[in-house]
């Protein structure tokens, strides 16, 4: 009776590494996609930000090669 905990817990212990990976595998493809790691919980104020922050960027960089 002292292995039966192991009969449950090997499986466990596979579903979670696998979990482990597919979530890794998932970050390192999105970030090699975008060049950065995915931003959770993006929401319309988060996007404007973005769209503004660019456009400062751009601007002050266009600005400076004048």
């Amino acid at each position: 009776m002292g292995w039966v905990w192991l009969q449950a817990a090997l499986p466990l212990g596979i579903i979670a590494g696998m979990l482990c990976v597919m979530g890794n595998a998932q970050f390192y493809i999105h970030k090699a996609a975008h060049g950065r790691p995915k931003h959770v919980g993006n929401d319309l104020w988060d996007v404007a930000m973005e769209r503004r922050d660019k456009k400062l960027v751009e601007s002050s960089s266009a600005a400076s090669l004048n």
